[in-house]
């Protein structure tokens, strides 16, 4: 028989076995769709060699009026503004303690217990404490007067720290560490830190009514116990941050001596009038230049949050949130749902998502401002984060489905489906979070499966060429490229990475190789009755974009005779390049392979993991046979 070319359908296929898919793809790690042939995906490095605190779960950049270039950075404890490769602490002061705080030290131990009356702190929350004098042996007041993450709150009024000198190395008292500390010793405390995994309650009445499905566990409703997510987006070259279920809060680039004083209250703000100080969203609407708050307090009844109350300021300013006759501020309250989830900006409407609806938000100018409508009753939508807008599309993660919206709602026909769902962490499913990689015309979520308390997955949706695939990766936060170039990721290991950058995973120093592979379904002959002897690999692949001098990927074919049965032979072989592309000579690499296999039906793999390496396939081939039916 002649040479048989292998072309395989594009994207990956877990939605039937690997015997019905055959022409297909049915594993892969590492690579993506281009053009409908994979190829590995690019690499990564840090995008600064210093970590934030926390789990970031909140991404932004932006440019000042005097070209620098800003990321905003939201953790579980923290907020930052990174510029350059420096985190500038911004989290807004929840209270302040005026010659309030007193400290008692035990000798032969690091803990110091301070008092303070009704102090609100929990346990990880952090305070600067500045005016102690020295406790009198080693705890001086170079140790006291600084910030400290609180250890334990033994009372409202008491808690404890671990003493430290000013290059962070722990100080241990001793016998003369007797005193107090003074009686000028002022705290100011920053925002309750929050949690980096969802707290889920065990009984009735634990979160909202209507709030997931009958006989599961609900989310707590209480701020402190539910997972810590930051919304913001920049009004001009000033920054607006919202803590979900909390405050609203007010960055401005230009009021302070100290570019990186830290946020203060929207409510705050000098000329702020009706402000809403609490909120599951805010988003800054590009088209009409409003403020928007979704799950606010009302005008009338500050500081009670409605889940289902809209509320948007005047134009072109921030603080003027009262409506009148004369300006464009106003509100508007959903009628379906229990509570607002999220929202996303298309570039004709605001889509509005509830625990069961979706509505479209639409500029209709004065005097009502907004208009909105309601779309569906019958969605889903997995986690605040899980909606993403690509022009005036928009496609989010449901809780058993995918979707988009584009004038109308549609599931997209997902051929990993039941891989991703069956595998699934549905109890963490607050921390999924859609991502853009417009570079390559992708939709990313990553996801914790099922075995996991953190994100360790991601699945990819190419909308341009309607294609599946996934792999693992451990990211918490992703950020399109725009302002940057490249685009942005927080890892769990606390540090910022540039992606698609290079070829190799530079989380380690020097950079490591990333794995990629892709394995085919079986193919046979006919209808798999008959053995098939394979002789010859004819190798069709390109190594454009490798680094490495000799860059090497990995053939393996491996046969076995029944759908359910092992592989029983296989056949690896190391294609190599031996001469690049250059104006005058044809990429060159391992012209063919010998193989002896038999079976009744093949796959093909292609692995690499060799560093500074790029692949991409083409159209192998193989010298393929009949050979009788026993």
């Amino acid at each position: 028989m002649p040479l048989q070319k292998l072309q395989f359908k594009p994207g990956v296929n877990r939605e039937t076995t690997s015997y019905t898919n055959e022409g297909g793809w049915f594993d892969c790690e590492k690579i993506r769709f281009r053009s409908g042939v994979p190829e590995k995906i690019g690499g990564w490095i840090k995008a600064s060699s210093k970590t934030f605190l926390g789990t970031c779960r909140a991404l932004h950049s932006w440019a000042s009026l005097d070209g620098s270039i800003r990321t905003g950075v939201g953790t579980h404890l923290k907020y930052y503004i990174k510029e350059g490769v420096d985190y500038n602490d911004i989290t807004p002061i929840r209270a302040t303690t005026t010659d309030g705080i007193t400290f008692a030290a035990t000798d032969g131990s690091s803990t110091i217990t301070a008092t303070d009356s009704n102090h609100g702190a929990v346990e990880n929350d952090f305070v600067t404490m500045s005016g102690a004098a020295s406790l009198g042996g080693l705890v001086t007041a170079a140790v006291l007067n600084q910030e400290y993450q609180i250890l334990t709150v033994p009372s409202a009024n008491t808690f404890t720290f671990t003493a430290k000198d000013t290059d962070g190395d722990t100080v241990t008292a001793n016998s003369s560490d007797s005193g107090n500390g003074g009686s000028g010793v002022d705290g100011a405390y920053q925002l309750n830190v929050g949690l980096d995994s969802t707290v889920l309650g065990t009984g009735w009445g634990a979160g909202t009514w209507g709030r997931g499905t009958w006989d599961s566990a609900a989310s707590l409703t209480d701020i402190a116990n539910i997972l810590r997510i930051w919304t913001h987006d920049n009004f001009g070259e000033d920054l607006i941050i919202n803590v979900r279920d909390g405050g609203i809060y007010y960055w401005d680039t230009s009021a302070y001596s100290n570019a990186y004083d830290r946020a203060i209250a929207l409510s705050a703000v000098t000329g702020a009038n009706s402000a809403p100080t609490i909120a599951k969203k805010i988003l800054i609407s590009d088209r009409d230049r409003h403020v928007i708050a979704f799950g606010c307090d009302a005008d009338e009844s500050t500081g009670t949050q409605d889940p289902l109350l809209i509320r948007f300021s005047d134009q072109e300013t921030a603080i003027t949130w009262n409506a009148t006759a004369t300006n464009t501020a106003g509100s508007l309250r959903l009628g379906s749902g229990s509570e607002i989830v999220t929202a996303v900006e298309t570039r004709q409407q605001i889509l509005v998502f509830t625990d069961v609806s979706l509505h479209a938000m639409q500029f209709l100018g004065p005097p009502f401002t907004y208009g909105i409508n309601l779309i569906s009753e019958n969605i889903t939508i997995i986690s605040p984060l899980a909606a993403k807008a690509v022009d005036d599309f928009v496609f989010w993660m449901g809780l058993e489905d995918f979707y988009v919206y584009d004038g109308r709602i549609q599931k997209l026909p997902c051929t990993v489906k039941a891989y991703v769902f069956n595998d699934f962490n549905l109890f963490q499913k607050e921390k999924v979070f859609g991502a853009i990689n417009s570079s390559f015309n992708e939709i990313w979520w990553f996801y914790p499966s099922a075995d996991s308390d953190t994100i360790d997955r991601y699945v990819v949706y190419n909308y341009l060429e309607q294609t599946w695939f996934y792999g693992t990766m451990a990211r918490t936060a992703w950020m399109d490229r725009g302002i940057n170039d490249n685009p942005t990721a927080a890892g769990a290991d606390n540090y910022l990475y540039s992606h698609e950058y290079g070829l190799d995973d530079g989380s380690t120093s020097p950079a490591s190789a990333i794995t990629s592979y892709i394995e085919s379904s079986q193919l046979a002959i006919g209808d798999g009755d008959k053995y098939v002897f394979i002789r010859r690999l004819l190798p069709d692949l390109t190594f454009d974009g490798s680094t490495a001098s000799a860059p090497t990927a990995s053939f393996t074919l491996k046969t076995r005779n029944f759908p359910g049965g092992s592989y029983d032979n296989s056949d690896a072989s190391t294609i190599t390049r031996s001469a690049a592309a250059t104006t005058t000579t044809v990429e060159q690499f391992t012209e063919q392979v010998h193989v002896r296999l038999r079976g009744r039906s093949f796959a093909l793999r292609i692995d690499s993991s060799g560093a500074e390496i790029q692949w991409r396939l083409g159209s192998p081939r193989v010298d393929i046979r009949p050979d009788g039916r026993r």
